[in-house]
């Protein structure tokens, strides 16, 4: 799994939106919509439920959200660490 993935996972989950996730993350909507799909692919699992733009997590995904919260956070903390 890539950062940038879980950073992308993370903010459709956030926002509930993948428009305001590449609005959130200065991108388009299609990236976002790759990297997700990309990681639902590598781990063989649905993570997010797509119905008329309202965006919904899975089991799976949920699970997904809380490890990634996790990783980014450590992410930015080993960051400003290291600055």
């Amino acid at each position: 799994m890539e950062i940038e993935k879980l950073k992308a996972f993370a903010a459709v989950a956030e926002t509930g939106s993948f428009t305001r996730a590449a609005e959130k993350l200065y991108t388009s909507h299609s990236s976002i919509s790759r990297a997700v799909s990309a990681l639902e692919r590598e781990l063989g699992v649905k993570l997010i439920e797509r119905d008329n733009r309202v965006v919904g997590l899975t089991a799976a995904g949920e699970i997904l959200l809380s490890g990634a919260q996790d990783i980014l956070k450590r992410e930015e903390a080993l960051k400003k660490e290291i600055e």
